[in-house]
């Protein structure tokens, strides 16, 4: 079983690139998290209060990362600012980066009641390996879109 789901979520990964932006988002998300699940051994118990604290923790920052790419977009668009703009840019880029910081310590927190310790350390490094894998497989398709064209 645990040979065969690691392939499992490789072809479904792949064909969820051939899929419009709204369902690639879910199937994505759907890999992630039978991917965390695998990777932190979550027993049923566990997955029920994990899930919902990860949730919320991944709909905050979401939330915080949009926000800075609209400051980001803000600081390419506009180069010429004034050094009032510029100032309350980056107080928005600071307030962002703290929000961000806060997020991951009340993930860390929340984790504690649900899951040991041990399990909150394996997630970090299940979701680099997930973000990294997903990254190989984008540069793998648009290499070969790329070949088609």
């Amino acid at each position: 079983m645990k040979q065969v789901l690691p392939i499992l979520i490789l072809l479904i990964s792949i064909s969820a690139f051939a899929q419009p932006d709204g369902k690639m988002k879910e199937r994505i998300k759907a890999q992630k998290i039978a991917f965390i699940t695998e990777k932190l051994n979550l027993s049923t118990d566990e997955a029920e209060k994990f899930w919902p604290v990860y949730n919320e923790f991944e709909a905050a920052t979401e939330k915080v990362r949009n926000q800075g790419r609209d400051i980001k977009r803000q600081m390419r668009t506009n180069p010429d600012m004034s050094a009032a703009e510029a100032d309350a840019l980056l107080d928005k880029f600071t307030k962002a980066e703290s929000d961000m910081h806060v997020a991951k310590i009340k993930l860390v927190n929340d984790l504690k009641e649900v899951i040991p310790s041990i399990k909150i350390i394996k997630l970090k490094a299940a979701e680099d390996s997930f973000n990294r894998k997903l990254l190989e497989r984008l540069k793998e398709y648009r290499e070969k879109k790329g070949n088609r064209n």
